[in-house]
């Protein structure tokens, strides 16, 4: 094979492999009472569906990134798609709430898919194709996302709620093939033994701050469980710290991760991580209110699904476009740019949503802005720091994501939660305040974005960094 052909057929295996973890984000969001009735079980044992996902995959992102750098990436990579698939294949036979949260955790484990696609196409691809594939697989997180919501509903209706689970599960394993088959080990490794102790004491933050945040809005966020619970993220982050700073090899090195374009892209992401996922998470639950209850739209799950189609093509569409004109422009500009489209359009929410037509358009402005984001964001991380650190650097900024969707879905749901009416829905206000909420969120990241460096300087950044303290090799 040419080379040429080559690298399209290893971009073609990476996006798929992104795709089908991506879709498995979403795909039970709209769905959820549904799997509640089917597995005969209460809202809050149904909840945990997405929580035991979330907490799997901010678990295991960072330090999946990490092995990759150390140990190879085409081999952790086909290790993260195939328990992606045994997750997916566990969900199809679960005969319970339980079985079914296990498979969650499982699947959740493939998140380290996303850094190591980063990491591939860096070491694999031209340097002149690296930005647009990047922005390409980042884009399909959030593409993902919104499709899979769009989808979910035709899916239940045509084939089942085991087809949630069924068929991106067939997507992975094909992509598990292709991966073990069609892509090249990388060369460019550290080869440096994982520390377990860090491991276990980031494993523990993360999972005890992301239990307290996305069950808050369940237990309350005044109760002992959820006080305990940041506690102990508080205190498990300090030792983190303390013993990463100590390390020879550190897990994660605390220099990288201080970095200024390394940083500043991580508030970014967090705060805009918080915007988007809250905002397309919620703006199918606004459609699907039935309007007795004063607004909404009474639309089935299909209906909610197809008003966030925009959403989906505006953010494929930046995904396709956005690394060319980034060359142009700057990606600063750029991810400034999306971040405050992401405001407008889910201002327009807020403020303006008597119509269908009118949440169409809102979530169009929302794609187009998180669209351009996620697809300039990751290459704004690539620049900043060295080939051998891309795993862990992309890793840890898109866990920072993930845990930024936590945080602006939990106080959503608080704040619908605080405003709910004896009909059993939220007031109106709950939404509106809720989405102006994620409004500054994104104005926040706005603002966030003029302290990351231009793509130049962060290279001269990140080469001065690793020439004044070089990785062993």
């Amino acid at each position: 094979m040419t080379g040429s052909r080559n690298h399209r057929i290893t971009f073609a295996v990476l996006a798929l492999g992104v795709a089908s973890y991506s879709f498995l984000q979403s795909l039970t969001v709209p769905t959820i009472v549904l799997i509640q009735h089917e597995l005969d079980t209460s809202q809050s044992g149904a909840s945990w569906i997405l929580t035991a996902f979330l907490l799997s995959a901010s678990v295991s992102t960072p330090i999946v990134g990490r092995l990759g750098d150390s140990y190879g990436k085409k081999r952790m990579l086909v290790l993260s798609l195939a328990l992606l698939s045994a997750g997916c294949l566990l969900a199809v036979v679960a005969p319970d709430i339980g079985v079914m949260i296990a498979a969650r955790v499982v699947q959740g484990a493939g998140g380290g898919s996303l850094p190591l696609a980063y990491a591939i196409v860096r070491d694999e691809l031209p340097p002149r194709l690296v930005p647009t594939a990047i922005s390409l697989i980042s884009s399909l997180l959030a593409v993902g996302f919104g499709a899979g919501i769009v989808v979910a509903g035709p899916i239940v209706e045509v084939l089942g709620y085991h087809w949630l689970a069924l068929l991106p599960m067939l997507v992975s394993v094909a992509a598990a093939l292709g991966a073990l088959l069609l892509i090249p080990e990388s060369p460019v490794r550290t080869r440096e033994h994982i520390p377990v102790l860090p491991a276990a004491l980031l494993a523990g933050w993360l999972s005890a701050l992301l239990l307290g945040v996305s069950r808050a809005p369940h237990w309350g966020w005044g109760s002992w469980q959820v006080l305990l619970a940041l506690a102990l993220a508080v205190l498990l982050l300090v030792l983190w710290v303390v013993v990463e700073w100590r390390q020879r090899v550190p897990l994660i090195d605390l220099r990288l991760m201080a970095r200024r374009g390394v940083w500043t892209a991580n508030l970014v992401g967090l705060l805009i991580g918080a915007a988007m996922y809250g905002a397309l998470g919620f703006y199918p639950q606004f459609n699907q209110t039935p309007s007795a209850a004063g607004y909404g739209f009474g639309a089935s799950v299909t209906e909610a699904g197809h008003m966030l189609l925009p959403a989906a093509v505006m953010t494929f569409l930046c995904g396709v476009f956005a690394a060319p004109l980034a060359e142009r422009v700057g990606a600063r500009l750029l991810i400034g740019a999306g971040c405050l489209t992401s405001a407008l359009g889910i201002s327009f929410a807020a403020c303006v949503h008597d119509a269908r037509w009118e949440m169409y358009v809102a979530g169009g402005i929302t794609g187009l802005g998180s669209g351009l984001v996620f697809a300039c964001l990751p290459n704004a991380v690539v620049a900043a720091v060295a080939p051998h650190e891309t795993g862990v650097a992309t890793g840890v900024n898109s866990n920072i994501r993930t845990l930024g969707g936590a945080l602006g879905s939990a106080l959503m749901t608080s704040l619908l939660t605080s405003h709910l009416q004896p009909s059993g829905y939220s007031a109106e206000l709950g939404y509106e305040l809720g989405f102006l909420l994620l409004a500054c969120c994104a104005g926040l990241a706005v603002l966030a974005t003029l302290l990351v460096p231009r793509a130049a300087q962060a290279r001269q950044q990140a080469w001065r960094a690793v020439e004044d303290a070089p990785l062993v090799r």
